[in-house]
């Protein structure tokens, strides 16, 4: 069985066990922009819901807008960094009111990864490993074009430190014949199978 919960800044719950029955868990699926984050958690978002799970879906775009923080100012490393939390306590919220969230964002953070495993229910921690070659190739919001002419800076892996998941639970190295769909599906059975273990293991 998991330990107990650690106490947080600002957290709304403590001391309740990540294996409880009315808790549920967070998949924080996390790479750099361009790397497939969103349509991965939209494919893995869907099974889950085939199974009959209550699945809530979050985007740090989305999230940006929300909070109110899509403007230039707020992607410097402090404020990424400040917002990251934010994704994290809202997730944490979410997750102990029974929901599975499902959420993509970059947010690659040391602070975060520890400050994750430390406090989210049934955390399952997914970094998609995609060459700066094949990001700039895709680039769906033309970050990298723009970062290059010069129209663009605080991008994350470029201008920007980043910190690589350093206990990820899956690392997904990049291959061209991935399908979202194959790697949603390989989700799931992971997710499924790590807790079929804790459970086994909780039951000797």
């Amino acid at each position: 069985m998991r330990g107990k919960l650690m106490r947080a800044p600002d957290t709304i719950a403590d001391g309740i066990d990540a294996r409880d029955a009315r808790v549920g868990r967070v998949v924080w699926i996390t790479g750099l922009s361009g790397a497939g984050k969103s349509t991965l958690a939209e494919e893995t978002i869907r099974l889950l819901r085939t199974r009959g799970e209550h699945v809530v879906g979050l985007d740090g775009d989305a999230l940006r807008e929300v909070f109110g923080a899509t403007g230039a100012e707020n992607h410097g490393r402090a404020a990424r960094l400040a917002l990251a939390f934010q994704y994290a306590r809202l997730s944490r919220l979410l997750a102990m009111q029974g929901a599975t969230v499902v959420i993509a964002t970059i947010s690659l953070f040391r602070e975060i990864h520890v400050w994750n495993r430390l406090n989210l229910p049934g955390y399952f921690e997914v970094y998609l490993k995609v060459p700066l070659a094949e990001l700039r190739r895709r680039d769906p919001k033309d970050i990298y074009r723009r970062f290059e002419a010069g129209l663009l800076s605080d991008v994350a892996g470029l201008d920007m430190q980043v910190d690589e998941p350093a206990e990820a639970d899956w690392v997904v190295e990049f291959s061209p014949t991935h399908r979202p769909i194959d790697l949603a599906t390989t989700l799931t059975r992971r997710l499924y199978e790590r807790e079929s273990h804790e459970c086994t293991i909780e039951t000797r």
